[in-house]
């Protein structure tokens, strides 16, 4: 294992269990986890593919528990995996936790989609709590525009005096923020990172200043990086090495690691255009 911390950060470099082990019970304001997803993607230098999905299934409930372990009373957690495993997540984690909403994350696609059934365009998320009665959710932190109020400007007649409805509302359970592409400046070298703008509105939501975020499964430690910026206190976990020098450098500022550069190298794009460039330099004139 190997870690590395500042004032407010950790970055743990680990497998799921060794790294939350590390952590005390009952310390942790909010969790979100984003684990593999058993469903073949290349992670690094490995496969997330289990033999079974009972097996993957076992995997899971364990570091499940793990986590609600490391959560305080007042603590939430948000809960990612495919669509075809929610469910079990789902009846699993009801037993232990109260689940508030079961959120859509929606996304467009350029791919190519499945063309003889409906290809998935959404990931689910579940948003749960240890006690429902005494949790964190700063509504007025991730407040949308309400089109009835803003656009379209309708009165609400049934109020005794007439007033225009709302222009902004509390977000529903469906999400629409675009996915990370390579062309875009948050993009890292990870096949399924996470949008900033998805972990912005979890962790404004439900959890405040100086608290404590922990993401056990971190890839590019954008919950981390997120968390950082929003002014809370961060422990991210991964096992692989190269995500974890993502998190140094993301996370900690750090532009080495055991004497290897790991500052950020241009983008694949940038690349082809520097080639090109030299290649073909009347092009660029």
């Amino acid at each position: 294992m190997k870690s590395y911390c500042d004032r407010n950060n950790q970055i743990i470099c680990a497998d799921v269990f060794e790294g939350l082990s590390q952590i005390p019970e009952n310390s942790v304001d909010l969790i979100f986890i984003d684990p593999p997803y058993n469903i073949g993607k290349k992670f690094d230098a490995t496969i997330d593919k289990w033999t079974s999905d009972e097996e993957y299934l076992r995997w899971c409930y364990n570091w499940i528990d793990a986590c609600i372990n490391k959560l305080k009373i007042t603590g939430s957690m948000y809960i990612m995996t495919s669509t075809q495993f929610m469910p079990y997540f789902d009846i699993y984690i009801r037993s232990k936790l109260t689940i508030l909403s079961r959120i859509i994350w929606s996304y467009d696609s350029s791919g190519v989609q499945a063309k003889k059934y409906y290809g998935s365009m959404y990931e689910p998320i579940l948003f749960c709590v240890k006690d429902k009665k005494r949790y964190c959710f700063n509504a007025d932190d991730i407040l949308i525009e309400a089109k009835t109020g803003s656009k379209r400007k309708l009165i609400d007649y049934r109020k005794p005096i007439p007033t225009q409805y709302n222009t902004e509302k509390v977000p529903g359970n469906v999400w629409n923020f675009s996915r990370v592409r390579y062309r875009m400046d948050e993009y890292e070298n990870h096949p399924t990172q996470k949008p900033v703008a998805l972990l912005e509105r979890i962790i404004k939501a439900s959890s405040n200043e100086g608290e404590v975020v922990l993401d056990p499964f971190s890839g590019t430690f954008t919950t981390s990086y997120v968390a950082n910026l929003l002014g809370r206190k961060s422990i991210g976990i991964d096992i692989s090495e190269e995500y974890f020098k993502i998190g140094l450098r993301r996370v900690l500022n750090k532009t080495e690691y055991n004497g290897e550069d790991i500052s950020r190298e241009p983008k694949i794009y940038e690349k082809k255009v520097s080639q090109a460039q030299e290649t073909l330099p009347f092009l660029f004139a």
